[in-house]
C-alpha cells in the first residue's frame, strides 16, 4: 500500500462536513443517543447524520447499541480504536483557532467567520 493510499484511507474518517463535527461530540459528551446527537448538530439532516454513522461505524471508530424496546433506542460510543483519535482532533481544534485568527488577520473578523468568498 502506497503512501498516499495510506493517507487517503486515514483521511475518510474526517472527510466531510459532519464527521468532525460528530467526533467533537462524542468525545466531549460521551455516550449519546440518536436525538441528543441531532440537537447538538440542528444543521445536520437525519439522513445525513445516519449515513455520517455509518461510515464511522464501518471504520470502528463508533459503536451503535440498539436496545429492543418500544420506542427503540439506540446509543453511539466511541469504540475504544477511536480513543488513538483524540490527538489528532485536538491537534484539529487548536491549528483551527489559529487559523481563524490567521483569516481574521488577513480578511477581517466578519469574512473570517462565515464568508469565504
Amino acid at each position: 500500500m502506497s503512501m498516499d493510499c495510506k493517507f487517503e484511507s486515514a483521511l475518510e474518517i474526517f472527510v466531510g462536513k459532519w464527521k468532525p463535527v460528530i467526533l467533537f461530540q462524542l468525545f466531549t459528551n460521551g455516550t449519546m443517543r440518536f436525538s441528543q446527537l441531532q440537537k447538538a448538530i440542528p444543521d445536520i439532516s437525519k439522513k445525513m447524520l445516519t449515513q455520517q454513522l455509518r461510515e464511522l461505524e464501518y471504520h470502528d471508530i463508533v459503536n451503535r447499541k440498539m436496545y429492543l424496546q418500544v420506542p427503540p433506542k439506540v446509543e453511539y460510543t466511541l469504540t475504544e480504536y477511536a480513543n488513538n483519535l483524540e490527538p489528532v482532533l485536538n491537534a484539529m481544534w487548536e491549528w483551527s483557532e489559529t487559523h481563524l485568527k490567521h483569516l481574521s488577520e488577513l480578511y477581517g473578523e466578519e469574512r473570517a467567520q462565515g464568508d469565504r468568498t
